[in-house]
């Protein structure tokens, strides 16, 4: 099976909440699902998505 990725990267100060909210965008409206979440020194959190290649792309969600 073909995935394509996008890695999101949310600055320091973020709050989980507001996090929750943009992958949750991702997952409802972009069918992305989350493959990697890493919360690195300085707070800043790298998450990366993986969804199925599709014949058709959907519309790309911006970030």
């Amino acid at each position: 099976m073909d995935y394509e990725h996008r890695t999101i990267t949310l600055p320091r100060g973020v709050s989980a909440r507001h996090a929750r909210d943009v992958l949750g965008i991702h997952a409802e409206y972009g069918d992305w699902e989350l493959l990697r979440h890493a919360i690195y020194e300085g707070g800043v959190r790298k998450v990366t998505l993986r969804r199925r290649l599709r014949a058709e792309p959907l519309p790309p969600l911006t970030t």
